[in-house]
């Protein structure tokens, strides 16, 4: 027999062996020995920002948009399908595991069938050949895929490109998959390296996930031109590679969503055509409606059949509901009713975004003004599209640039562009100057 002591709880007691305070005094030694993680390199960078007292100090790291005076804003027609919802709403139920019906047609209509304008879109929707879900946002909608591809999908590599957003190598790994980078940039160059992409994805396995960025590649800015995707979706279609795609920017190349997704019209074709058997999207209207915080996201699956479409949708369901239940609710009204054609308010959206899209251009165009170009070339700038510049400068230049002169960027020396304005434009430029010519 051994020792106990007693243990008062609620009115009653307890004998407690030692040895069981022995085994948690052992499970708690195990936390002390749990190492620190390192921050998240763009959160980081905002809180470095947020301690500098430098008031000339700019912060081009967060990829949310910000106006001339740098400040956050609500999209006008936001705030009216807000009103719309604020008048109409009765209840805050949960959503179905995966989101409204309402906003899932919403989402196939406007991207598939490109409101109207796509009959390989409409045929896909039709046939039933789509699944769609609401996620939580792009980056839920990226763990989602991750997760669905690792249980489902027999090569669990996962072709991304070098360079691509940090967090996609971080999501598809804590799902599961490969991660493998393929060309895509040539960083000497500012331009893309289109021959060597070639090369690195026909020497791939046959068979595996490959990444696409829809447009506005992040971080680079750089995207392929209709030809150089039609050689890419040859090489896909000669690998039988699986096509994910996230299209976290659509309408900021040019300030118009409809004109944004040639891409995926084109893999509807092919698929039309069965060259392509199937292939997922990842969508997020965090950027094109400014709906970062209400997390408001998709991803589709393009299925071989309705009775497919069936199998998946209840997989899809069983996945997501022990991780989130069900998605949010407010965003995705939001969504609906913008495109709701009795409350009119999509081409006010439209409108919009196409503002928020030419402020970003003008900015570019002042930035690229304002840079020195004896001892260095600057035309890659006006090139790229989105909310980044993808600037070529070093790690070092980019360290130089925030400890001498309070600009936040990440050390791939990729921009933010809308955290430049009127006010800080001349600034910036003299400080990238300064370190580049020195």
């Amino acid at each position: 027999m051994y020792r106990t002591y007693v243990v008062k709880h609620a009115q009653k007691s307890a004998r407690v062996p030692v040895r069981a305070f022995s085994s948690l005094n052992n499970q708690l030694k195990a936390w002390s020995e749990i190492p620190l993680a390192p921050p998240d390199k763009i959160l980081g960078i905002s809180e470095a920002y947020v301690a500098d007292a430098n008031t000339n100090k700019i912060n081009l790291g967060v990829g949310a948009y910000r106006d001339n005076t740098g400040k956050p804003i609500i999209f006008p027609s936001v705030k009216k399908a807000e009103q719309v919802l604020l008048e109409l709403e009765k209840e805050k139920e949960y959503t179905g595991i995966t989101g409204s019906k309402k906003f899932q047609n919403a989402v196939k209509n406007f991207v598939f069938n490109n409101s109207n304008k796509d009959p390989n879109g409409k045929q896909l929707i039709d046939s039933g050949r789509i699944v769609t879900a609401q996620t939580i946002s792009g980056t839920g909608s990226l763990r989602v895929i991750g997760d669905f591809l690792n249980r489902f999908y027999t090569n669990k590599k996962i072709l991304v490109p070098k360079p691509t957003w940090a967090n996609h190598v971080a999501v598809f790994k804590d799902a599961g998959l490969t991660p493998e980078f393929y060309a895509y940039y040539e960083t000497s160059k500012n331009d893309l390296d289109f021959e060597n992409l070639k090369k690195s994805l026909t020497s791939q396995d046959d068979g595996s996930i490959v990444l696409l960025h829809a447009c506005c590649h992040n971080p680079t800015g750089m995207d392929l031109t209709v030809e150089q995707w039609d050689e890419v979706l040859q090489i896909i279609q000669d690998k039988g590679f699986f096509p994910l795609i996230d299209m976290a920017y659509q309408g900021f190349a040019s300030g118009n969503p409809y004109k944004d997704i040639n891409l995926i019209r084109r893999i509807n074709e092919l698929v039309a055509q069965d060259k392509i058997k199937s292939y997922a999207l990842c969508q997020s209207f965090a950027k094109n409606m400014g709906l970062y915080g209400e997390r408001t996201g998709s991803i589709s699956i393009i299925t071989e059949s309705a009775d497919a479409s069936k199998a998946i949708e209840s997989q899809l369901k069983k996945l997501i509901r022990p991780i989130y239940s069900s998605p949010p609710i407010h965003g995705s009204k939001i969504v609906e009713i913008i495109f709701d054609e009795q409350y009119n308010l999509l081409e006010s959206w439209l409108s919009d975004l196409d503002k928020v899209v030419g402020r970003l251009n003008t900015v570019r165009s002042k930035l690229y003004e304002n840079l020195d170009k004896t001892n260095y070339n600057w035309d890659h700038l006006l090139k790229q599209r989105g909310m980044f510049v993808y600037t070529g400068l070093s790690s070092e230049q980019v360290i130089e640039l925030r400890e001498k002169y309070s600009v936040y960027a990440t050390e791939d020396g990729r921009f933010s562009i809308s955290g430049i304005n009127d006010n800080n434009v001349k600034y910036l430029a003299d400080a990238i100057n300064a370190v580049v010519n020195k």
